[in-house]
């Protein structure tokens, strides 16, 4: 299979927070933005893969700041590796100053989807070939956080965790 670039599955959504969206203080609930960014990073996914892909999980979310009620939401979301069936999917989010012109950036998240056929099987995807150094950063980052994911779902044993025992010998 053909590598893919990042930019291949770069999805970007711009969504505005509504009343409908936001907790008794005003701010985007939390599950609201982990919806926004599961359909941001499922479209990168899809369009990496080029195949159907489910959610297999969430290994990391860092909720910076709040998003307040009328805010200007924009999620990034592109592949940052494959591991055979599986793709690591960063997701970026930012809000807009209220003139427009400039953003911050307030949340990121790192999500695993698994592509699979029509029956639910597992099927491979192309592997990634990074073009820039945050895209380079990320995917060599990817397979540690693949391992320590594997680990705390037991799914790996510890001393099978050979980029993690290099951090640490």
């Amino acid at each position: 299979m053909e590598p893919k670039h990042p930019s291949n599955s770069k999805t970007v959504m711009t969504d505005l927070v509504l009343p409908s969206d936001t907790n008794p203080i005003n701010n985007l609930f939390g599950g609201e933005l982990l919806a926004r960014m599961d359909r941001a990073a499922c479209i990168a996914a899809q369009r990496h893969s080029e195949q159907i892909v489910v959610t297999a999980s969430v290994n990391h979310v860092h909720f910076r700041k709040p998003v307040p009620l009328g805010s200007v939401l924009t999620l990034e979301a592109k592949v940052s590796r494959a591991f055979g069936t599986s793709m690591e999917v960063f997701i970026d989010v930012w809000i807009e100053t209220q003139d427009g012109t400039s953003r911050e950036k307030v949340n990121e998240a790192i999500y695993t989807f698994v592509a699979v056929s029509k029956a639910g099987k597992p099927v491979e995807v192309p592997p990634v070939q990074p073009e820039t150094e945050l895209e380079q950063t990320r995917f060599d980052g990817a397979l540690r956080r693949r391992q320590l994911s594997l680990i705390l779902a037991g799914k790996l044993t510890p001393d099978k965790a050979t980029e993690l025992k290099a951090l640490f010998s």
